[in-house]
């Protein structure tokens, strides 16, 4: 199974950025997707998450400018981030928890950079 993420880049404050995330491979079920950041010298932390069902989850700084979104059909998740502000720049990494081979696992994009200059 592999996590490709794409989207990432460098934008002024107020602009917006779509992340996406596809998971490929042996993948029989999926329990939940997300994105998750990790700024320098910091710990990485969930931004957005959403479950089989559709259910989301955010974090308090990304409420009302973050919408994730999922393609069940393409095994994909998107990130729609309005609004950003400088603290938002960050290494973002794509999340799934899936079945494949057998067994539940979790699994990590390598992250893709997001800049946000004031």
């Amino acid at each position: 199974v592999q996590l490709q993420a794409s989207g990432g880049g460098s934008v002024q404050a107020g602009g917006s950025l779509n992340l996406s995330c596809t998971a490929s491979g042996s993948i029989s079920s999926i329990s939940g997707l997300g994105w998750y950041r990790q700024a320098p010298g910091k710990q990485r932390d969930m931004v957005a998450i959403i479950n089989s069902g559709g259910v989301t989850n955010y974090a308090d700084s990304a409420k009302g400018r973050f919408t994730i979104s999922k393609d069940d059909a393409k095994n994909t998740v998107t990130l729609r981030m309005d609004s950003l502000k400088p603290e938002d720049t960050a290494v973002y990494y794509c999340n799934a928890v899936l079945y494949s081979m057998g067994a539940w696992k979790t699994y990590w994009g390598l992250g893709t950079q997001v800049t946000v200059s004031s």
